[in-house]
């Protein structure tokens, strides 16, 4: 790809002075380069030197060393209780489980691809195949056989660990075509502990050797891209990227990791593991020390007893979730008579998140004391109770994904909660981009993680660097890696853009623009993005690639919708017979109207049609990410769309 070089513009942002905690420098303010008068490259400097021996392998060796009784993880219990792991305990049961991989003829280098939900035997398994020298593959748990055969012969996996016996059993037919797969194991069936057995045997110096020979550059894992459209790629990711990533990230986010304070920091995970973000996260936690737990489902009727019970300090988040928790929020007390203050606490969190926002970016002088006021009084009536429903002891949320939107992340900021919105993507280990403590920019996905460079290409691209960039990717038919970035700037195919500060706002997929007829550029995120937040909508997609106009499909939310109708005296019914249904088209118009006061008029949605069924993944329209398949989405109701068109 050619771009256009960027030439420095001389000059840094007036407030480029290094950040600070507690009187100590943390962070500089980000090098800016312009051409032709717009910000076209940002970068800040790493926060912590590369790594330059070592390896993943190590974390939990060299903390049980320093610190053997400080506890690291909590694994939940038959009984729903949690008992606490130390590192002490963590280390030998790392090792246990490396010996019996190395027990059962597993050589370094070799791919053992895991297939289970969040859970404690995940990470103990992604540094146990470490420290025996072997690379992991996740595999989503929800995906079907042949995405699961796919992954598992291109990446030449010589072991599967599956959750379940159905998972394994269900990839039974395919054994023939899986040549390079030589074992499977079953986490329910005691599999991981019969593997601690087995290595009992094995010298315990085979593991020190095996982890003597890991290097920062060292293959860590593959990840196979979610791949919303053709098949998924698989990402190479070293031990060295993961340092680059989690190492800044730690240093940047001392809030979370770092700070000492009267509560424990704890962090409850849920996204899935087979994601980067999930991942990076989890060993984030193990690099800081921080107790880390695992929760298996996101259904609220699961994932609310563990957070009351674990009581995180910090989440991690998509948009759609922090949505559904102030949608939820809103419902409760509209059901119980109170919806008129609770709209009254939302106003009153926003423009408290918004003035301390100016205070920290030095453009107001914060909160004033009516509006401090409000907030106390309303924290016991609204914002405790949102906390409540997150633990209670919630004090941060990392959240990425999708853009969040300056409203919700204005709210949960006056609720109590400070938002770390980020930007990234599996070949950048997770996070390019995120707020910097004490420098939030409401609405953006904040400023490059230190040792990181975004630029922005002439057609509005964002490229990357920065050693958290992947190595390539993998092609077994090529011999092992192909290189993702020689030039050394990765093309992410989104679109975005730099502000004179050097925030970044994401504005959507390059792939994902639409040219109407009249040749009008139309970027569907924001519209859709919007759409999504309200309480009656699921999802949203917006077409009109080569139309006359803009237009959009919308799925329907049936947890707001049975509320809503609730509350107008209305009995529950099917989501087929609300398509036609009067009164909710005037409710999703108007919602409709309010998203295209984003956008130009030649930009704006003309036109809607509500589905009578959701997009999810098990449908095929959304990805384990919960990304649109805009093609899947396309072709399924192609008919709708053209009736869009029609009259």
């Amino acid at each position: 790809m050619s771009i256009p070089q960027a030439s420095p513009s001389g000059s840094t942002p007036d407030f480029g002075i290094d950040l600070d905690y507690d009187g100590e420098p943390i962070l500089r303010a980000p090098e800016i380069r312009r051409l032709d008068g717009m910000v076209r490259e940002v970068s800040i400097p790493p926060l912590v030197a590369p790594a330059v021996h070592g390896s993943l392998a190590d974390l939990p060796f060299d903390r049980a060393e320093t610190q053997p009784g400080h506890v690291v993880l909590s694994r939940k219990t038959e009984d729903g209780s949690w008992t606490d792991v130390t590192a002490a305990e963590f280390a030998a049961q790392v090792h246990a489980v490396a010996k019996g991989l190395i027990a059962e003829g597993l050589v370094p280098g070799d791919r053992v691809a895991v297939m289970a939900r969040t859970r404690y035997e995940w990470t103990l398994l992604d540094f146990a195949a470490w420290a025996a020298g072997l690379v992991t593959v996740p595999v989503y748990p929800t995906s079907s056989v042949f995405q699961v055969r796919w992954i598992l012969q291109d990446s030449g996996a010589v072991a599967l660990v599956t959750e379940t016996g159905a998972q394994a059993a269900a990839l039974g037919p395919e054994r023939e075509r899986l040549p390079d797969l030589r074992h499977m194991w079953v986490i329910e069936k005691g599999h991981v502990d019969r593997l601690a057995e087995l290595g009992e045997q094995v010298p315990d110096q085979e593991v020190d050797i095996r982890r003597g020979m890991l290097v920062p550059d060292t293959l860590a894992t593959l990840i196979y891209t979610s791949g919303t459209t053709g098949r998924p790629k698989g990402c190479a990711l070293t031990h060295g990227n993961f340092f680059a990533e989690v190492d800044n990230a730690i240093e940047l986010l001392y809030p979370i990791f770092k700070a000492r304070t009267s509560e424990e920091a704890s962090v409850l995970l849920f996204l899935p593991m087979s994601h980067v973000f999930g991942r990076m996260v989890a060993i984030a936690c193990v690099r800081a020390g921080v107790r880390l737990g695992h929760a298996p489902s996101l259904k609220p009727d699961h994932l609310l007893p563990d957070l009351a019970s674990f009581k995180p300090t910090c989440l991690l988040a998509i948009p759609y979730m922090l949505e559904k928790i102030f949608n939820s929020a809103r419902a409760r007390a509209e059901s119980g008579g109170r919806v008129s203050a609770f709209d009254r606490a939302t106003n009153v969190a926003i423009k408290y998140g918004e003035a301390m926002e100016a205070k920290q970016t030095g453009t107001g002088s914060g909160p004033n004391r009516a509006l401090k006021a409000a907030r106390t009084f309303y924290d016991p009536l609204v914002y405790r109770r949102i906390r409540n429903a997150m633990g209670g002891r919630v004090r941060y949320a990392i959240c990425g994904g999708s853009p969040l939107g300056r409203r919700l992340a204005a709210f949960y900021t006056g609720a109590g909660i400070e938002i770390y919105e980020g930007y990234g993507l599996t070949e950048v280990t997770g996070a390019a981009t995120i707020t910097p403590p004490l420098k939030p920019r409401l609405g953006t996905v904040g400023w490059p993680l230190p040792g990181t460079r975004v630029r922005i290409a002439a057609d509005g691209e964002i490229l990357l660097a920065g050693d958290q960039v992947l190595r390539g990717y993998w092609d077994p038919q090529a011999g092992g890696v192909v290189p993702a970035a020689p030039d050394g700037w990765l093309a992410t195919g989104d679109i975005g853009a730099l502000d004179d500060e050097g925030y970044l706002t994401i504005t959507g997929r390059k792939k994902e623009l639409l040219i109407t007829a009249g040749g009008k550029s139309v970027a569907p995120a924001p519209l859709e993005n919007w759409l999504r937040s309200h309480p009656l909508i699921s999802q949203a997609i917006v077409v009109g690639d080569g139309r006359p106009y803009v237009s959009a499909l919308i799925t329907l939310d049936m947890d707001g919708i049975t509320h809503w109708r609730r509350m107008n005296g209305k009995h529950p019914v099917p989501a087929e017979l609300l398509v036609s249904d009067e009164e909710l088209t005037a409710i999703l118009q108007r919602a409709v109207d309010e998203a295209n006061k984003l956008v130009s008029r030649p930009e704006s949605i003309r036109r809607f049609a509500i589905l009578p069924q959701d997009f999810t993944e098990f449908s095929g329209h959304l990805t384990p990410s919960m990304k649109l398949r805009r093609e899947a989405v396309m072709r399924d109701f192609a008919a709708q769309i053209e009736g869009l068109y029609s009259k």
